[in-house]
């Protein structure tokens, strides 16, 4: 009789856990549609072979500027973007400290962008970097870094907790990737085929103090220790977009820290003419962010500088290396001619001259 009680028991648990389970994927967002950029992250955990030449790590200005297929196309190097949207540099550190768990890449690339911000800035931006990591006693240390005061742990280990209330808000989204999404990325980097030319800039505010904050430099410090403990070749870097503005103060600073330390610092917004970066046609949103095309134009010519200068071996004749990244350059074209074909209804192509 006892045993049956403590079947029936363990039963009734084992029900409930798993009804919990299933109604909070449900509840959580899942962003399969307009605000993709929570599910970057998730994505590296999919990837079948972790053992990339380069790791890119930071915000947008990573995640849409730089084509991880056109560095294999052109010097077989391969690569993975781990960013997401307004990624915090401690959560940069946090990220490759768990990369560091799967792999040990030969270049880290870390946009310095990220250097303007202090301390924690928004939930909904933490949520698109924190709910995709994978449990780990290195998530519970970049949540810890990122909540606002207004946020709680539990909220984070349980988020049932948090979109309890979400059910107003369900769509079709919400029932057919309750248990997976479909892929969404290229090793990281977020595809746009359209054009919107960049105008006029507005013109920047000046700012009270033009100084890095002392946690955004301690991260950075804790960055360039880890890649060298690591043998981990890092580099700073600036995407040649032109807003958010980019300060003259802050490129000093970061000049001046790649030199007391040893690294490369390169500010792509001195290169867009080597690099061929027209951002009447290579932008999709007046500035803010390359397309496509001005995506793998970067990845060309950042491309020659990380062959050359970290002597990366060319993948291209690993048959291994080469059937899977065949299947990614397939998936990337098809992509590219599904939005093609998307704004052709629109007589979109012929309005910016895109060619198919």
């Amino acid at each position: 009789m006892v045993r049956k009680k403590l079947i029936i028991g363990a039963v009734a648990i084992v029900l409930l856990l798993g009804s919990l389970y299933v109604l909070q994927r449900l509840l959580m967002p899942k962003y399969v549609s307009g605000i993709v950029e929570g599910s970057l992250i998730g994505e590296y955990y999919k990837e079948d072979r972790k053992d990339f030449d380069v790791v890119f790590l930071g915000d947008c200005e990573v995640y849409e500027n730089f084509s991880p297929v056109k560095l294999w196309e052109k010097y077989g190097i391969t690569s993975y973007i781990r960013g997401s949207a307004q990624q915090l540099i401690w959560q940069s550190y946090y990220l490759l400290e768990e990369t560091l768990k799967y792999e040990k890449p030969k270049v880290v690339v870390f946009n310095v962008l990220a250097m303007q911000y202090n301390e924690p800035q928004k939930e909904e931006y933490n949520r698109m970097t924190l709910d995709g990591m994978e449990l780990s006693a290195i998530k519970l240390k970049s949540i810890q870094a990122s909540m606002m005061k207004s946020e709680h742990l539990v909220d984070y280990l349980a988020p049932l907790l948090r979109f309890h209330s979400r059910w107003d808000q369900l769509s079709e989204d919400d029932f057919t990737n309750l248990f997976g999404k479909e892929k969404l990325f290229h090793n990281g980097y977020y595809m746009r085929v359209d054009v919107k030319p960049a105008g006029r800039v507005p013109r920047a505010p000046r700012l009270p103090d033009y100084r890095f904050g002392s946690n955004a430099y301690s991260y950075l410090d804790r960055l360039t220790e880890l890649c060298k403990e690591n043998g981990i070749k890092l580099v700073l870097v600036k995407a040649p977009t032109i807003y958010p503005h980019w300060y003259d103060e802050w490129d000093t600073q970061m000049e001046q820290y790649a030199a007391a330390h040893d690294l490369t610092y390169i500010n792509f917004l001195k290169h867009m003419d080597d690099a061929g970066i027209d951002l009447q046609t290579d932008t999709y949103d007046a500035g803010l962010h390359l397309n496509v095309y001005g995506a793998e134009k970067l990845a060309t010519y950042f491309g020659a500088f990380l062959a050359d200068t970290y002597r990366l071996q060319d993948h291209r004749t690993d048959e291994t290396w080469s059937g899977i990244w065949q299947k990614k350059i397939d998936f990337y074209d098809r992509m590219k001619q599904d939005q093609l074909d998307e704004l052709a209804k629109y007589g979109y192509l012929k309005r910016y001259k895109v060619e198919t």
